[in-house]
C-alpha cells in the first residue's frame, strides 16, 4: 500500500512539473472552464439578489393582511371598515399615535428605464402616517417627507437608480397632474426601495378608489403572536380576509421568478458545461497522446494503472479549479451588487434589485468546475491506463 501511494505521489509531481510544456492547449481548458462559471455564477446571481431583496422586506414580527383568496395586493381589496377591524384585532403593537397599522392602496403607473428609454411599470403605494413605523427599515436618504394630504410623492433609492424622472426636485405625472418628487429613502435593500410612497388619501381619489385600500401591513407585539391575531381575524364574521406572516408572503412572491430565472441558469450552464467538457477531454486526450512514451517508460519500470490514472486526472481537476476561480473571480467583480431591474410576475410591476454573488454561489461554481474536470480528465486517464505497453515503447 505504501508503494501505490509513493507511486501515486511521483508520477503526479511528474504530471504537475510537465504542465509548463503544454501552456497553451493547458489555457484553453482552463479558460472554457472559467468562462463557463463566470456566466453560471452571474445568471445564477440574479435570482439571488432578488431573493435577498424578498428577505430583506420581510421582518419576524410583521404580517400582511390581504382579501380571502388573494395571493398578491393587486388581487387584493378590502373596504375602510375592513381595515379599522383589523386595525382593532390583539396582538398588533401600539405607540403613542395608536396601532401600528398600515392600511395601503397598491396602482402602477408608467415610467422610462434610465438605460433602454422603454417602458416600465413601476408600483406606486399610497400609505398612512402609520407605515414608517411599521417598517423599521424605512429611512429618508434625501430630501424630506411629503405633506400629508398634497400630492408629493418620496422615491424608493432602487427606483431612482432604474427609472427615468424621479430625482428629488423633478415630477411625475399622475392622472392629468404633476406630482413633485420631495425625497428619496432607503430600505435595507428591500422591495419598497423599487415603489414611490404617496399619501393614500390623495392617491385613492386620483384612481377612483373611494375609501378602498389593498392590503393592510401591522406590526405585531412578537412574531409569537401571529396565531391568536390570524385567529381572530379568520373567526370575525364581519371579515373575509387573509392573514400572512410577511416572510410568507415574500417568499411566494419570489417563488415564480427566483425558479425561472434559476431553472434557465441551470440550462445555460449545462449546455456551456458539456462544451466545456469536450474542451477538456480534447486537451487532455492531447496531453495523454504527447505523454505516450513517458507512460509507457513508467509502466515499464513497475508504476501501476491507478497511480497512473490519478496522475491525469489530478491534473484535470488542477486546471479545473484554477479555471474556476478565475471564473468565480471574474463574477464577483462584474456582477457583484450591480443593480438591476425585472418584473414580478406576481404583481406584474418592476423590482429593483442588486445582483448578489454570495460564498454558496461561488463555491457551487467552483463544485460545477470541478465536476466539469473530473468528467474531461477521466476517460482520457483510463485511456493512458489500459494503452499496451509494448505498443506505445515502439514509438520509441
Amino acid at each position: 500500500m505504501f508503494n501505490w501511494f509513493t507511486q501515486i505521489f511521483a508520477v503526479t509531481q511528474f504530471s504537475m512539473r510537465s504542465l509548463s510544456q503544454r501552456k497553451g492547449s493547458s489555457a484553453v481548458a482552463m479558460l472554457g472552464i472559467a468562462g463557463v462559471v463566470a456566466v453560471m455564477v452571474g445568471v445564477l446571481s440574479i435570482a439571488q439578489g432578488i431573493q435577498a431583496t424578498m428577505q430583506n422586506s420581510a421582518a419576524d414580527e410583521n404580517a400582511i393582511v390581504l382579501r380571502s383568496g388573494s395571493d398578491s395586493e393587486m388581487m387584493s381589496g378590502l373596504s375602510g371598515d375592513d381595515t379599522r377591524l383589523i386595525a382593532e384585532a390583539p396582538g398588533i403593537a401600539r405607540d403613542a399615535s395608536g396601532a401600528l397599522a398600515s392600511p395601503e392602496l397598491f396602482v402602477i403607473i408608467n415610467l422610462p428605464m434610465q438605460t433602454t428609454g422603454t417602458d416600465a411599470n413601476v408600483p406606486m403605494r399610497g400609505v398612512q402616517a402609520p407605515a414608517m413605523n411599521v417598517r423599521d427599515s424605512f429611512n429618508l436618504v434625501e430630501g424630506r417627507m411629503f405633506e400629508w394630504g398634497l400630492n408629493e410623492v418620496i422615491v424608493g433609492i432602487g427606483a431612482r437608480q432604474q427609472f427615468a424622472g424621479l430625482e428629488v426636485g423633478s415630477s411625475i405625472e399622475v392622472g392629468q397632474e404633476k406630482w413633485p418628487v420631495v425625497g428619496v429613502f432607503e430600505a435595507e435593500g428591500g422591495l419598497a426601495e423599487s415603489e414611490i410612497w404617496v399619501d393614500a388619501a390623495v392617491l385613492q381619489p386620483a384612481y377612483r378608489r373611494g375609501n378602498s385600500y389593498q392590503a393592510v401591513y401591522v406590526k405585531l407585539n412578537s412574531s409569537d403572536e401571529f396565531d391568536d391575531f390570524k385567529d381572530a381575524l379568520t373567526s370575525d364574521p364581519r371579515l373575509n380576509v387573509k392573514p400572512m406572516r410577511e416572510a410568507e408572503y415574500y417568499d411566494s412572491q419570489s417563488t415564480v421568478v427566483y425558479n425561472m430565472i434559476t431553472g434557465l441558469g441551470t440550462i445555460i450552464a449545462v449546455i456551456m458545461g458539456l462544451g466545456a467538457v469536450f474542451g477538456a477531454l480534447n486537451t487532455m486526450y492531447t496531453a495523454v497522446s504527447g505523454r505516450n512514451r513517458e507512460i509507457a517508460t513508467l509502466r515499464a519500470l513497475g508504476f501501476r494503472a491507478g497511480p497512473i490514472v490519478i496522475s491525469v486526472v489530478s491534473e484535470s481537476l488542477l486546471l479545473a479549479f484554477a479555471g474556476g476561480l478565475i471564473g468565480a473571480g471574474l463574477a464577483w467583480l462584474a456582477f457583484d451588487g450591480f443593480h438591476a431591474a425585472t418584473l414580478n410576475w406576481a404583481s406584474f410591476s418592476a423590482i429593483t434589485f442588486s445582483f448578489d454573488v454570495n460564498v454558496k454561489l461561488l463555491s457551487q461554481g467552483i463544485i460545477f468546475a470541478m465536476a466539469i474536470g473530473l468528467i474531461g480528465g477521466l476517460f482520457p486517464a483510463i485511456r493512458a491506463a489500459r494503452q499496451p505497453v509494448a505498443q506505445a515503447l515502439r514509438g520509441l
